[in-house]
Formats: C-alpha cells, sequence, structure tokens
C-alpha cells in the first residue's frame, strides 16, 4: 500500500495544494496548513458493509446494530482501548463507513471549527477540515453527528451550516447556510440536528422563514423539494426520522410545537400532532409501528403516544395515551424500541435506565443499581451498551424485557456531561466524553 501526503492551505472559502512529500520528503510553508489530507490507495470498488455506521444512530437511524459476536462479559480492566484523541468539549459524536471514523470538532486555542477522519483500526488522522469560526462555550460546543455515503460527508455545524465534504479528501464540495439561505434561527446551546442521509439526498430541516424542511441532491446540493413553514415555526435540537406511516414514506421531526410529518416524495406536509415542548426539543419521534408514533422530551414535557391514520386522500392524528413529568419522559437521548418496549434514560427519577411497555406503563428501572443522568446508550446483540452521564462509566446490560440484568462494567470514560451519542461497526465501539474520543474493541475472538 502506497501513502502520499499532502498538504492544502484555505483561502477564503478554497482549498488550495501546498506540494507533498514521500518518506523523506519535506515541504516549506508559506502559510499555516489547516488542512492535511493522507490518502490510502486501495484496489478500486471498495465499499462500505452492513457494519458501517454512518449516521446519527446508525444505519437505519434506530439506535441498533445489527451486529453479532460481541463480547457478553468484560475483563477486570474493560474492553482492550484501541486508541484514544483528544478532542474539544462538545458532545460531538462517530459516523463510521467503511474502516473510517467522521466526526465534528472544534479546536478553541485556534478558533476552528474541525471536521476530522481518522481510521477505525488505529485512530490515525487521514485529514481534516478547518475553518475559522467564533463559537463560545455554551454547553460545550459540538453537538452532532456527521451522515457519510463513503463519497461525501455532511456535518451540520453549530451555527447552522452545512458542509458537504468529499469523503476521501476532505476538500469541501458545496455548503448551504440554514440561516442565510432558509431564514433559520439558530437555537438555545446551537444546533443539535444531525443530518438525514438517504440513497440519492440528504434532508434537514431548516425551521426558518422560508422553508421547515428541504431535501437536497449529494452531489451538489441542488434543492430537490422544500416544505414551507406555513406556521412560522422555529429551529429546535431534534433530527429527522423516517417512518412509512400509512403506506406512505415520511420525515417526521418535532418542534416546540408538537411533531409533524413530511412526504419523502415531495416534501409535503401530510400531518402534525400538538404537543406541547418546553424550552427545546432533542430526542427525535420514535416510530414504533405503520401508525403510531411516541414522541418526548426535556424540562418537564413528559411523552405522548400518538396514532397517524390515512383518511382519504389525507392523514389524520389522534392521541393513544400520554406520560405526564413526573411519570416519564426522556430529556436529551431518543427512546429504543425493542421487543414490543421502549428503553430509554427517564425523568421520573433522574438518569434510571426503563422499560415500558407499549401502553406507556413501567416494566422496571435502574434503581438501586445504576445511575445515567442523561448517558446515551445503543443496543447491539441482545445487549444495551450505556454510558453515565456523570461519570463516564460504561455499562453492559441484557436486552431484557423483564427486569434490569447487568453483565459488565468498566471505567473507560471520566468527568462530566458524558452524554455524545455511541457508534459501533464491526466489532469496535466509539465514545467520547468532553476531551477525549476512545475506541474500544468488542468483538469476542
Amino acid at each position: 500500500m502506497k501513502v502520499l501526503r499532502f498538504y492544502w492551505y484555505r483561502s477564503g472559502s478554497n482549498v488550495k495544494y501546498m506540494g507533498s512529500q514521500g518518506q523523506n520528503g519535506s515541504v516549506m510553508f508559506a502559510k499555516r496548513v489547516c488542512l492535511t489530507l493522507s490518502l490510502l490507495w486501495f484496489a478500486p470498488g471498495a465499499v462500505g458493509t452492513a457494519a458501517d455506521w454512518p449516521q446519527f444512530r446508525g444505519p437505519n437511524r434506530d439506535g441498533i446494530s445489527r451486529e453479532t459476536g460481541l463480547l457478553r462479559t468484560w475483563p477486570a480492566g474493560g474492553p482492550k482501548v484501541l486508541w484514544s484523541t483528544p478532542v474539544g468539549q462538545g458532545y460531538a459524536a462517530a459516523a463510521i463507513y467503511d474502516g473510517k471514523v467522521y466526526f465534528n470538532d472544534y479546536d478553541e486555542k485556534t478558533s476552528e471549527y474541525l471536521i476530522r477522519c481518522l481510521t477505525l483500526a488505529d485512530g490515525k488522522e487521514l485529514w481534516r477540515f478547518s475553518e475559522k469560526r467564533r463559537i463560545r462555550p455554551n454547553h460545550s460546543i459540538t453537538r452532532t453527528v456527521p451522515a457519510t455515503d463513503g463519497e461525501h460527508v455532511f456535518s451540520l455545524d453549530p451555527k447552522a451550516v452545512l458542509h458537504a465534504l468529499d469523503a476521501a479528501t476532505g476538500q469541501e464540495v458545496w455548503r448551504k447556510n440554514l440561516v442565510q439561505e432558509y431564514g433559520s434561527k439558530i437555537p438555545p446551546w446551537y444546533n443539535g440536528q444531525c443530518p438525514l442521509i438517504e440513497k440519492d439526498r440528504v434532508v434537514i430541516a431548516p425551521v426558518g422563514t422560508k422553508a421547515l424542511v428541504v431535501a437536497l441532491d449529494k452531489a451538489t446540493g441542488k434543492e430537490i423539494w422544500r416544505t414551507p413553514n406555513a406556521d412560522g415555526w422555529i429551529l429546535s435540537h431534534s433530527s429527522l426520522m423516517p417512518a412509512t406511516l400509512g403506506g406512505v414514506k415520511q420525515y417526521m421531526f418535532s418542534v416546540l410545537q408538537g411533531t409533524v410529518g413530511v412526504r419523502a416524495a415531495d416534501g409535503k406536509r401530510l400531518w402534525h400532532f400538538p404537543f406541547k415542548f418546553n424550552l427545546s426539543v432533542s430526542p427525535s419521534p420514535l416510530p414504533i409501528d405503520s401508525e403510531r408514533v411516541y414522541v418526548t422530551g426535556p424540562y418537564d414535557a413528559g411523552g405522548a403516544m400518538f396514532r397517524v391514520k390515512k383518511a382519504g386522500g389525507g392523514f389524520t392524528t389522534e392521541q393513544v395515551f400520554v406520560h405526564a413529568p413526573e411519570e416519564w419522559n426522556s430529556e436529551v437521548q431518543t427512546p429504543i424500541l425493542f421487543e414490543n418496549h421502549m428503553f430509554a434514560v427517564g425523568k421520573k427519577k433522574r438518569g434510571l435506565f426503563t422499560c415500558v411497555d407499549l401502553n406507556g406503563k413501567q416494566v422496571w428501572d435502574s434503581a438501586g443499581k445504576a445511575s445515567f443522568e442523561l448517558g446515551s446508550f445503543i443496543l447491539a446483540d441482545g445487549m444495551f451498551l450505556i454510558l453515565e452521564g456523570k461519570t463516564g462509566m460504561l455499562r453492559l446490560l441484557e436486552a431484557n424485557t423483564t427486569a434490569y440484568k447487568e453483565l459488565a462494567s468498566a471505567q473507560i470514560l471520566s468527568g462530566h456531561d458524558v452524554w455524545g451519542p455511541l457508534a459501533l461497526s464491526n466489532g469496535k465501539l466509539v465514545i467520547r466524553d468532553l476531551t477525549k474520543m476512545v475506541c474500544l474493541d468488542l468483538k469476542a475472538r
């Protein structure tokens, strides 16, 4: 395998080539290098695998990995740490595709927004996109997950600019400034929405004066369709969720006034379920089946199950049940659906991992065993991997609809506000706290 290293500098919005070096060569820099690119020559036609984690909440956006053969017990020191890399303060987590890790970052010393690409195997940096951007900490800085198809990487930054990069080089191909182009208003604590990637498009919800939702061609950024924002809603932190309801593929997301669904084919708004969220809404709507959807949010919003029904030429919504704030809600993380039960970190007693049936009744919680604050979680190989938000402790639970059953735990991360989503690919788990990103080997040998 031949390795070449290329050097570029950015002038305005352009990335410019500075030269290259072999193993013994050197390059004199006239200007500061802000994007370094390592290109590896592989056999042509390399593609991603079924084990990729290409976007927020994984390939199906449901928080579930289809991988098997993972460790069900851990050694005393925890799973093997394959690599670790320093990161700026935030919750921005990884997308993984074809052995490469993509994530958003910020360098406070140089005031630069970064999108970085590392190798999954050993954490070596292949390239980084860098742009001067003054972003002051506000409950940290970064908080979104990029999306990638192996050809492009899409990153929605804290100031609501969508960057489309070449996945091999890190060079910017196109961008959309949601504030300038769609009249979006940056929400409190910055943008928290993660782009949704589909076969031919990337979909985002600007929720601005000029557009509610837009679908963009992945290669060019050309608009495929847009949904008008007739009600004048404003952007919050919820990410789009695909679902097929009433036989129609749709994109759902939540704003402070409730949850809305638009048709994937042309962006037509199909329905709106009124539900009052308070101050912000972070969790995405959770599709349960071909009709039912569950929504929840922070700041004493509670939660609700509702039904989306196709009637004649349109859609209607009807409430199934409501969770009062003192009953159950998930503040930050979107629940996971498993065997007709919902699992999430609840608010009734803040931080308890909870199993709730589809009638809204609690089956069990982690009281007396573990408290996870606002920690993230995924489901893989019949097990939940969950981070404690206050400590960084990683716990492994059996996916069980009758009782809390812990299989293992390890103190891998540290500090407070360990809220970033987890990502799993080819037996390797990528997690982070406020200062570092770590990759663990979970594959059973």
